[in-house]
C-alpha cells in the first residue's frame, strides 16, 4: 500500500536586516534548509508549521503565507511526500543557535547558492523566492535521476 508523508517548511526572513534562518542539518537530510519537519496525526498543516519551528529554532512564528508545495510522488512504489512551504517575517523570541538537528543562524538569500545545501533544497527555493510557481513536482525512485517541474 502507498504512503503519504506530509511535512513543511518554514522560510523566516528578517524585515530589518533581509536575512533568513537556516538550519544547518547534522542529523537527516544534511546540509542547509529551513527549518520543519512533519505534520502529527490530527494536526492542521499551519499548526504543524507553527510547532516545528518553535521546537527547532526557539521562535513564535505567526501570519504564515502559503508558498506552494514540493511534492515527490515515487513511480514504482506510488508512495508520495508531500512538502508544504510557507514564509514568513512575522516572528518572536530568540533563536535556538545549536540543537540534536544541527545550527541554526541567519544569512543573506544570496549566500545561500553558494553554500552546500540540503540534497534537493536548492530545488524549494524558487517557490520561496518567487511568486511565479504554485508547485514543484518529481517523479522519482532509488534507481533513477529525478527532475522538478514547476507549475
Amino acid at each position: 500500500m502507498a504512503k503519504v508523508e506530509l511535512t513543511n517548511m518554514v522560510m523566516i526572513q528578517d524585515k530589518s536586516t533581509g536575512k533568513v534562518l537556516v538550519q544547518e542539518r547534522t542529523k537527516s537530510w544534511k546540509g542547509l534548509a529551513f527549518p520543519g519537519g512533519h505534520v502529527d496525526e490530527g494536526e492542521s498543516i499551519v499548526d504543524s508549521a507553527i510547532r516545528e519551528v518553535k521546537e527547532e529554532t526557539g521562535l513564535d512564528v505567526k501570519n504564515l503565507r502559503s508558498c506552494g508545495v514540493v511534492h515527490w510522488s515515487n513511480n514504482k512504489t506510488f508512495d508520495r511526500f508531500m512538502v508544504f512551504l510557507f514564509k514568513t517575517t512575522d516572528f518572536e523570541g530568540e533563536i535556538i543557535k545549536e540543537m540534536e538537528e544541527g545550527k541554526n543562524y541567519w544569512i543573506s538569500v544570496d549566500e545561500l547558492s553558494g553554500l552546500k545545501t540540503a540534497n534537493g533544497f536548492h530545488n524549494y527555493l524558487p517557490l520561496f523566492l518567487e511568486d511565479r510557481y504554485s508547485e514543484a513536482f518529481a517523479s522519482w525512485n532509488d534507481d533513477e535521476p529525478y527532475e522538478f517541474v514547476y507549475k
